[in-house]
C-alpha cells in the first residue's frame, strides 16, 4: 500500500524539481543572511521543515492518547483479576427462611383510636 502511494509523489517530486531550476535568492528578515537557491530545493525544503514540524506535533498527540490507553488497559486487568477472585469465592448457602408472622392489624390514627375507645351516649 505504502508502494502506491509512495511511488507517484515521489515521481511528482522529481518532476517539480527538474522543471524548477530557476535561482532565487532567500534571506532571513532581521539579519543580513543571503542564500541562492533553485525554486525547487526552497520549496521542497520548507515543505519538508513544516512536514517534520507537523509530524512532531501528531507525535505529541499520540504520546497523550497512547498514555490513556494504558492506563485503561490497567485499569481492565485490574478488574478483570477482581472479577477472578470473586468467582473463586465460594457461594454461601442461602439462609432459610423465617417463618410468616400473621398479618398485625394496621396501626389507627389517634383520632380513631379515641372515637373507638370513647364511651357512647
Amino acid at each position: 500500500m505504502r508502494f502506491l502511494i509512495g511511488v507517484p509523489v515521489l515521481v511528482l517530486l522529481v518532476l517539480f524539481a527538474l522543471s524548477n531550476k530557476q535561482v532565487v535568492t532567500m534571506g532571513l528578515w532581521p539579519t543580513d543572511i543571503t542564500v541562492d537557491a533553485p525554486l525547487s530545493v526552497a520549496v521542497l525544503v520548507a515543505s519538508a521543515v513544516f512536514f517534520v514540524a507537523g509530524a512532531l506535533m501528531t507525535w505529541g498527540a499520540s504520546l497523550a492518547a497512547g498514555a490513556r490507553a494504558r492506563r485503561a488497559e490497567t485499569t481492565v486487568q485490574q478488574l478483570r483479576a477482581q472479577v477472578r477472585t470473586l468467582q473463586a469465592r465460594p457461594v454461601p448457602e442461602p439462609r432459610a427462611a423465617a417463618a410468616p408472622q400473621p398479618d398485625a392489624p394496621a396501626a389507627l390514627p389517634n383520632r380513631a383510636m379515641a372515637t373507638l375507645s370513647a364511651p357512647r351516649a
